[in-house]
């Protein structure tokens, strides 16, 4: 009896551990947000509650390791491993997932700067092509759409704030994206005054 009773918080540890390395290995993977439905299929538990606390203590793991990696909680609730914001900016070229070419990556940007806003507008001001980019957007699901009559009306998606490390808040979404389109637009002209100053020399 009493070489049973040690045994089973043993046997509870490692079972908790190994659901803690599935829900890792689950997060590491899917490199996008995982709800408590798709956790709980992986480690093999129904309770939101205690999902929530072994994604939790994967979390609070990486939080006091040195590492430019992160879990976070999401506002809805789902979990995501992610790289730091301060780190992702400078290794997003080496990433496997979609990546968007400049014209779809444009019209993106215009309908995050102004939604939401019609696709009627969009392809207005972006051209026909704008149609089909709005396609390709919808089918990486980094937008998502309203029926207004015969008309869309177009906004980004969750996924978008995530998979380009903004707030889900779309006003200050909007902000960041601001911040960072501006900062793009000074590297590219510094570049373009150190090229014109090399040529000239």
């Amino acid at each position: 009896m009493e070489t049973q009773s040690q045994t089973e918080p043993a046997a509870k540890a490692s079972s908790l551990l190994l659901q803690q390395q599935l829900c890792e290995a689950a997060l590491y993977v899917s490199g996008r947000p995982l709800d408590f439905k798709t956790i709980g299929a992986v480690i093999g538990a129904r309770s939101e509650e205690k999902i929530r606390s072994i994604a939790r203590a994967i979390a609070e793991r990486y939080a006091k390791l040195d590492s430019p990696v992160q879990v976070l909680e999401l506002p809805d609730g789902r979990f995501v491993m992610q790289l730091r914001p301060e780190f992702a900016k400078h290794v997003r070229k080496l990433s496997n997932r979609p990546l968007l070419t400049p014209g779809p990556l444009r019209t993106l940007s215009f309908i995050a700067l102004r939604q939401p806003i019609p696709q009627s507008h969009v392809v207005r001001v972006r051209g026909k092509l704008a149609y089909q980019h709005v396609k390709q957007l919808k089918e990486m699901d980094l937008i998502s759409y309203d029926k207004i009559g015969r008309s869309r009306l177009l906004r980004t998606t969750i996924t978008f704030a995530d998979y380009f490390n903004l707030n889900h808040d779309p006003l200050i979404l909007k902000k960041e994206l601001k911040n960072v389109l501006d900062l793009t637009t000074q590297v590219q002209s510094q570049r373009a005054q150190a090229s014109d100053s090399s040529e000239r020399s």
